[in-house]
């Protein structure tokens, strides 16, 4: 198993984590193709820019070749190409002269974390700017004068007619019930708020990939943040719908702090029991955040009407870490430690769902029993409305979020009866 870590670790450090990357573009492109590289049956999809998508559209394709500032010297004082995070993520593209006071407006910097280069981005709002760390900001600010020029270079380009990739990887196993695993792959060079969850989900793709005989159907995508899960909601939303028992975000996994989680809306799906589940079995003390402080794509998976059984992994909350959105953010926070530890989790949610046997009804309203010789047509003694009774109870719960033992709980049968009312209704085509 360290091993298989290791691997992932070292691609996501050495490979990855240099690539400018944003939610379109050669970033995009290149990643994976890396990811690719390792998993052949990864599909690597496009959707197009201008795309309608529920409420939103695919903004044009951003690419980025270089930017400067130079000033009055000559001098480059800050370059993109010695940190992607230097420049702010769709800045437009730019070349001309401008003065110290509109430089400095156009120029981001934390001073809450003066070492920091921030990670920001303008991806529906026309916008150019450039971000350092507040000590290279407050030097500027005092080394040149109100009357200096500054030359401001940005070699980018903002295609109407791009395109939006994201990966998709399936796993079939012998049922179609399937179990998601969602990450994102739009930031530039962060390390746990970006690759984690990549380095996370090829760990699981190699570790499943292994095995002959899946029970269930494992399906991996990698999308960019927010646009992409609604493009791929927008395709795949009555595909999921039918067949999605459980699924998980993946995102900021790399760390060594608190395990830590977000539940779906009412915190009662499969995904929720399972996640709590592993956590129990791995003797994990762990943090649940609360919904309202949803993250990622959980915000879509979620979403009233979408609604599927989605919970997010993590470890240290989104937005809420003192590295996150920073050039902090890298592999000295990251570790192989960090990674085995969102791995353990989400292989033993994966195993937990595989394991797991979820009747699903496939009939709309009441079936009717009389007609498949399950009910009785006259009224031949009190055993046979029992069984049609327990049978017709057994379907009330078979929604996909209840495991037959949950399903014995809650209609009080025997386990060991409700697994042959199971095995009865699949062979009538009443459940799958």
């Amino acid at each position: 198993m360290s091993l298989l870590i290791k691997k992932y670790y070292k691609i996501g450090k050495h490979q990855l984590f240099p690539i400018c990357r944003s939610i379109t573009g050669k970033g995009i492109k290149k990643t994976l193709r890396i990811i690719k590289d390792n998993f052949s049956e990864l599909k690597i999809l496009r959707e197009y820019s201008g795309s309608k998508v529920f409420d939103w559209k695919i903004p044009p394709e951003w690419n980025i070749n270089d930017a400067y500032v130079i000033d009055k010297t000559g001098k480059k004082i800050v370059d993109f190409k010695k940190n992607n995070l230097h420049i702010v993520g769709y800045s437009i593209p730019i070349n001309k002269v401008v003065d110290k006071n509109t430089f400095i407006q156009h120029l981001h910097s934390l001073p809450d974390k003066p070492s920091a280069i921030p990670y920001i981005t303008s991806y529906y709002k026309k916008y150019w700017g450039f971000c350092v760390t507040d000590f290279e900001k407050k030097k500027f600010l005092r080394t040149y004068n109100r009357n200096d020029k500054f030359r401001i270079v940005i070699k980018s380009d903002l295609n109407p007619n791009g395109i939006l990739n994201y990966g998709e990887l399936v796993l079939n196993g012998k049922s179609k019930k399937e179990i998601l695993i969602s990450t994102y792959i739009c930031h530039p060079s962060l390390a746990n708020n970006e690759l984690s969850g990549p380095i996370v989900s090829m760990c699981l793709i190699e570790y499943f990939k292994k095995f002959k005989k899946l029970k269930k159907t494992l399906r991996f995508i990698f999308i960019p943040e927010t646009i992409g899960s609604i493009t791929y909601l927008n395709k795949n939303l009555f595909k999921l719908k039918n067949n999605l028992i459980a699924g998980y975000n993946l995102s900021c996994i790399g760390d060594e702090r608190d395990h830590s989680c977000i539940l779906s809306r009412y915190g009662d799906t499969l995904a929720d029991k399972s996640l709590l589940k592993a956590y129990k079995l791995l003797k994990i003390k762990y943090n649940i955040h609360s919904y309202l402080k949803r993250v990622a794509d959980q915000r879509q998976y979620c979403s009233p009407l979408i609604n599927l059984p989605i919970a997010s992994i993590f470890r240290s909350k989104h937005g809420e870490y003192p590295e996150y959105h920073t050039s902090l953010d890298d592999f000295n926070l990251v570790t192989e430690k960090g990674i085995k530890g969102g791995f353990d989790v989400s292989k033993k949610c994966i195993e937990i769902l595989l394991d797991a046997e979820v009747p699903i009804n496939k009939i709309l309203c009441e079936p009717n029993l009389g007609k498949r010789n399950l009910y009785p047509t006259l009224s031949s003694g009190k055993h046979s409305f029992n069984k049609a009774e327990n049978i017709l109870n057994f379907l009330q719960y078979a929604d996909g979020k209840n495991t037959v033992e949950e399903i014995s709980k809650l209609i009080q049968v025997d386990l060991k009866l409700v697994n042959e009312i199971n095995e009865l209704l699949k062979k009538r085509n009443l459940i799958y």
